[in-house]
């Protein structure tokens, strides 16, 4: 008995269809997406690969994300070099850092939506 998974992810938007389009689109997430090899889909849910989920409060003042922001997506991605040049050839700004990566943490870039939410995406190191 217990939590078996995380059942969904709901956020504030001023235009929620046009920031439904963008995830769509640009990262291959939400209602009618499934993420490879995760069977057929269907069209009101976000078919996931198992794996990691970090679930983690942060300090008030941390600055890890924009402090004008409650929470910061972070979303597990299976070769990261190219999904940050899809990213740029979309004209989405994407940042990387060399101290954010680690042998034992894996790799990390970040991005906004936008509506400006920061999203942080992480490639797991290698088995």
């Amino acid at each position: 008995m217990g939590v078996l998974g995380i059942g969904g992810l709901f956020f504030r938007a001023r235009d929620t269809d046009a920031l439904s389009a963008w995830y769509r689109e640009h990262l291959g997430i939400g209602a009618g997406c499934a993420a490879e090899d995760t069977g057929p889909i269907d069209e009101w849910s976000w078919k996931t690969q198992g794996g990691p989920v970090v679930f983690a409060p942060f300090k008030a003042d941390t600055d890890y994300f924009p402090a004008d922001k409650q929470f910061m997506i972070n979303l597990r991605v299976a070769d990261l070099p190219s999904m940050i040049a899809t990213l740029i050839a979309a004209d989405i700004a994407v940042e990387t850092r060399d101290e954010w990566n680690s042998p034992e943490a894996g790799k990390f870039a970040r991005l906004h939506d936008p509506e400006g939410n920061q999203i942080e995406l992480w490639e797991l190191p290698a088995a």
